[in-house]
């Protein structure tokens, strides 16, 4: 999500949700404690340099249980850290938010909250590192596997 869709989707919102991908949320009462821009400028294991850049959000909570951030404070806290930092607002979002580290999330909308979904590690070069394809593994969840009939029954005589 980019930071002109999150723009977009507070101006229409009258309460501000952050939705974990376990479906629990981050207590109401955070605060964004930083707005930025991070650019990362690396070498990839096959010898790519690259360079990407976000804008992140660091959500944080404290004991101040009554504090509510409101729609129109974030547009306004997001509006100062554009016109300070020179933020390009067609930028992807991260958020930060403390677990047992600080976890960073991507970032989605689905209608009435924000959905922090989990960030993956991946390698970028499998095409030049030296992994051989048949080596690469899908990924598959659990969940998502379709309940197929057994190919033959206990009675069928085939075992």
């Amino acid at each position: 999500m980019t930071l002109l869709e999150i723009k977009q989707k507070l101006r229409f919102l009258e309460t501000i949700g952050f939705e974990f991908p376990n479906g629990e949320l981050v207590p109401k009462h955070f605060h964004v404690t930083e707005v930025g821009k991070i650019n990362k400028l690396f070498i990839d294991c096959g010898g790519t340099i690259r360079n990407e850049e976000v804008i992140n959000f660091q959500l944080w909570d404290a004991n101040d249980y009554d504090h509510r951030l409101h729609p129109e404070k974030l547009l306004n806290i997001i509006e100062l850290s554009e016109s300070k930092l020179n933020l390009n607002e067609d930028l992807p979002v991260e958020v930060e938010y403390q677990g047992d580290t600080i976890g960073k999330y991507n970032l989605d909308f689905d209608g009435k909250h924000f959905l922090l979904s989990s960030k993956r590690t991946d390698c970028l070069a499998k095409d030049n590192c030296g992994i051989p394809e048949k080596a690469l593994k899908p990924r598959v969840k659990l969940s998502e596997l379709q309940n197929t009939t057994a190919c033959c029954s206990p009675d069928s005589g085939c075992c």
